[in-house]
Order: structure tokens, then C-alpha cells, then sequence
């Protein structure tokens, strides 16, 4: 891999346009930095093994109390606890309030449509 001090003098990559009309209607289509950041903290709660095994369960389960969480998913309930607050503030899952007891749930569709498709996606066997 070259670094810029191995590039000769003169030999500097320019900046090229192949299709500037295409590269204007990305530009105008690509979301916001704040849209682009809320989605990459999105993917980055999804990118852990454990909150994405806790998401799964509330995905088969559907509404689920913190200790049946963690007995489906091997977890402790301290360790689901956090996953769900950390879930919970970015608006992946809700609670509802029984007493004592918090039964949790996917905070809408939308979420239970990405994981959908993700679920899809890796069971694709690629031909």
C-alpha cells in the first residue's frame, strides 16, 4: 500500500466525475449526518451478539418479562436489564408497567422488519 509520501511529484489522483447527473441525484438523495448517525447507532445495537440475541427473543416471544428473557436467552437478568435500558432509550423496545413486573416488546414494526430481513438475508444460501 502506498502512503502520499510514496507518490511521486505530479502524481497525485484528481478528483473524477464519471456521471456528474448520477452523482447529484445521490447527493440530494443521501440522508442527513444526523439520520446517518442515528442509523449507525441503530446497526451498532444490533451488532452485539447479546442484545441481538435478546432482540431475537422478543422478536419469537413477543411481549416478555425481563426474567423470561434471560432464561431464553442464557443470560442473567442483571446482564438483560442493561441490554433493555440500552434498547429501551434508543427506542427499540417499550415497556409496560405490571405491578412489580416490566414486559417488553419491540417498539414497532419497523424494528421487527429489520430483523426480519436480516433474518432473511443471513439464511440466504448465496446462489
Amino acid at each position: 500500500m502506498s502512503t502520499p509520501s510514496d507518490v511521486a511529484a505530479g502524481e497525485e489522483c484528481a478528483v473524477r466525475v464519471v456521471d456528474p447527473e448520477k452523482v447529484a441525484l445521490v447527493r440530494a438523495a443521501l440522508p442527513d449526518g444526523e439520520t446517518i448517525g442515528g442509523l449507525a447507532q441503530v446497526f451498532g445495537l444490533l451488532s452485539d451478539p447479546g442484545r441481538l440475541r435478546v432482540i431475537t427473543a422478543l422478536l419469537e416471544g413477543g411481549e416478555m418479562c425481563v426474567c423470561d428473557i434471560a432464561a431464553s436467552c442464557g443470560h442473567s437478568e442483571s446482564s438483560v436489564s442493561h441490554t433493555l435500558r440500552l434498547l429501551r432509550a434508543s427506542r427499540v423496545v417499550q415497556v409496560r408497567r405490571a405491578g412489580r413486573r416490566a414486559y417488553y416488546r419491540l417498539d414497532d414494526s419497523h424494528v421487527r422488519m429489520l430483523l426480519d430481513l436480516a433474518l432473511a438475508h443471513v439464511g440466504e444460501d448465496g446462489s
